[in-house]
């Protein structure tokens, strides 16, 4: 990565200065590659950072040009598609929820199943759970591995170290399918025709 147009459009890394203390990565969905960095931290600081994350961006980047691969290549779901799906959603995801509330040893509110753009499920101050109706798609065991994540927010409304204790007590698989469904979501995700965001 050396090089004097190392941060250039044509590389693909673009390097931004600011009153920031850290120096940061960044990749953005068309590929391209952020440096933050501190106004005042020597060039050669920053390019030996850039360095040491060489195989990080390119994990990155290799698994961005997978998912917008895939997205490329997929059928958009019909409405009806969708609306069948929910329907599936609200027979089978209530029943795991009830499953797992009772190991968790926590209440919940209202159970809402919808066609999100961004969130596989959230869980409200009030005890309220919501998922998205595209869990359908995916193995049980990741439909599993959200409900128990929802659920184990009744205890944790956060994502503390004690948060995730929760969750692998009761689902000790649970970052597997975690993984799985961060590295297949945007596949799955891009199906109603928008775009995929893990935030």
């Amino acid at each position: 990565m050396n090089g004097k147009n190392k941060y250039s459009e044509e590389t693909g890394l673009e390097l931004i200065r600011s009153s920031r203390k850290t120096l940061a990565l960044e990749i953005k969905p068309d590929g391209r590659v952020i440096v933050r960095a501190p106004l005042h931290m020597s060039q050669r600081k920053i390019d030996a950072f850039v360095e040491d994350k060489a195989g990080w961006i390119e994990k990155h980047l290799s698994r961005l040009k997978t998912a917008q691969a895939a997205q490329n290549g997929i059928n958009k779901l019909t409405d009806d598609e969708l609306q069948l799906l929910a329907e599936k959603a609200l027979q089978y995801i209530p029943q795991r929820v009830e499953y797992y509330s009772k190991f968790i040893g926590v209440n919940y509110g209202r159970i809402t199943i919808r066609n999100q753009k961004t969130k596989w499920g959230s869980c409200s101050s009030k005890g309220n759970l919501n998922f998205n109706c595209l869990l359908m798609l995916t193995p049980p065991e990741v439909i599993d591995s959200v409900v128990v994540h929802e659920l184990c927010h009744r205890k944790e409304m956060n994502h503390s170290n004690r948060f995730y204790a929760e969750v692998l007590k009761v689902y000790p698989e649970y970052k597997k399918w975690n993984r799985w469904l961060k590295e297949n979501g945007p596949a799955i995700m891009s199906k109603p025709g928008y775009p995929y965001d893990n935030s």
